[in-house]
């Protein structure tokens, strides 16, 4: 399964690619941060998110996508825009046809490192570790969305399947 994961953000957002399958190391495709100019127009800003995004789910035909759940912060002004730039990357997957899953920081830090509590530099630790890379992804938005996309490889296609399974039951089959 190859995966896309998106961390959020609408000055940096992280894009991850990863293959793998549940159970087993996950191989690193390609990572990326995507920059937008704080001094540009909004529409401007996730107009460019939007084609980068759109581009790399091109580029790297992923099986499905995984994107960090907005979470409520303190800060409204940059939870609105990790909300905007959240709302892009789902676009772009669903636009694709794609599968979009969302995760929420503290099921990305428990896949990943086995503690929902895991700080920053744990989890790039970790993405390193796992990843079998020989230094860590920089910036930490790139090695964020790797983890997204690790997550999502475990978790969510036991998530689809569990889903599947239940969708099945509720038309009355088994397939």
């Amino acid at each position: 399964m190859r995966v896309l994961g998106v961390d959020p953000g609408l000055t940096r957002c992280g894009v991850g690619v990863v293959e793998g399958v549940p159970g087993r190391p996950c191989t690193l495709v390609a990572y990326y941060v995507i920059y937008t100019d704080p001094a540009d127009e909004l529409p401007t800003r996730l107009l460019h998110l939007d084609r980068s995004l759109t581009d790399l789910v091109a580029e790297h035909r992923p099986d499905s996508v995984a994107v960090e759940r907005v979470f409520s912060q303190h800060n409204v002004r940059t939870v609105m825009g990790t909300a905007q730039a959240s709302g892009i990357a789902v676009l772009a997957g669903a636009r694709a046809g794609l599968p979009v899953q969302t995760y929420t920081p503290s099921e990305v830090k428990a896949a990943v490192t086995g503690s929902g509590q895991a700080d920053k530099a744990q989890m790039t630790a970790m993405v390193t570790r796992l990843l079998r890379l020989s230094e860590p992804p920089r910036p930490a938005d790139a090695a964020d969305a790797l983890a997204l996309a690790i997550c999502h490889v475990w978790r969510g296609g036991t998530r689809s399947k569990l889903a599947a399974a239940a969708d099945r039951a509720r038309r009355g089959g088994a397939r």
